[in-house]
């Protein structure tokens, strides 16, 4: 029963996860550039604003305009059931429905690592290593990814150590948009008491996090040549 359920799982959260921090540095640089001009007061103000925003409420949302209101994206479930496709038709319908649980489910990370960027950047493009490479004439993209190696430290920790809020958000998400995951299939165990099903999904989701938080101090050494494992 778990087994049919995890790669549906993995697929909304790993697509969330990806989405929330590649657009969430993306942002944030952009953030930490236009800081004094509305575009950064604008990206800083949707940031607090998406963070602060439960998820639930923000898949009701999904589904009233989006959905609903537009007929844009599918309201529930991961393929047509009235219409059943194959091959490459068959991806294409995965991937427009996922589409929006896989938003909502990012919105609150991306939020994060967006501010989380934008402060560790403000912060580095004031320091004397900063002001030496704008000296010697180096090109601002350059100066700015000089620094972001130094600011992606901490952002990565944060991204490694959440992985958890996203298994959690992702019951939330599937329930709303039924998508046929471990979390609907946590919640009907639950309701049903069935107990083995419980552990089994509360043992996955806890070798997840560990080795989220493994790949999180592999890649340390990646951005950071300082650091060393033995």
């Amino acid at each position: 029963m778990i087994a049919e359920r995890v790669p549906a799982t993995l697929l909304l959260v790993g697509t969330a996860l990806v989405l929330s921090s590649v657009a969430g540095v993306a942002l944030g640089i952009l953030a930490a550039g236009f800081r004094r001009r509305s575009v950064g007061v604008t990206l800083n103000v949707a940031a607090l604003l998406g963070y602060a925003t439960p998820l639930f409420w923000l898949g009701q949302i999904a589904l009233l305009a989006p959905a609903v209101g537009t007929g844009l994206f599918p309201v529930q479930g991961m393929t047509d059931a009235r219409h059943p496709q194959t091959g490459l038709a068959h991806l294409a319908d995965v991937l427009h429905h996922l589409v929006l649980p896989a938003v909502v489910l990012a919105i609150n990370e991306l939020a994060l690592t967006m501010r989380l960027v934008r402060t560790g950047l403000l912060e580095a493009l004031g320091a004397d290593y900063v002001r030496a490479a704008r000296a010697k004439g180096l090109p601002e993209a350059l100066v700015v990814r000089h620094a972001l190696r130094n600011v992606m430290l901490p952002v990565l920790t944060v991204i490694g150590s959440r992985a958890g809020m996203f298994l959690s958000g992702a019951v939330l998400v599937e329930v709303v948009f039924a998508w046929p995951g471990l979390g609907r299939l946590l919640l009907s165990s639950l309701l049903s008491r069935d107990y083995p099903v419980l552990l089994g999904m509360f043992l996955i989701m806890s070798v997840g996090v560990v080795l989220a938080n493994l790949i999180t101090d592999l890649t340390y050494a990646r951005l950071d040549p300082r650091i060393h494992y033995q």
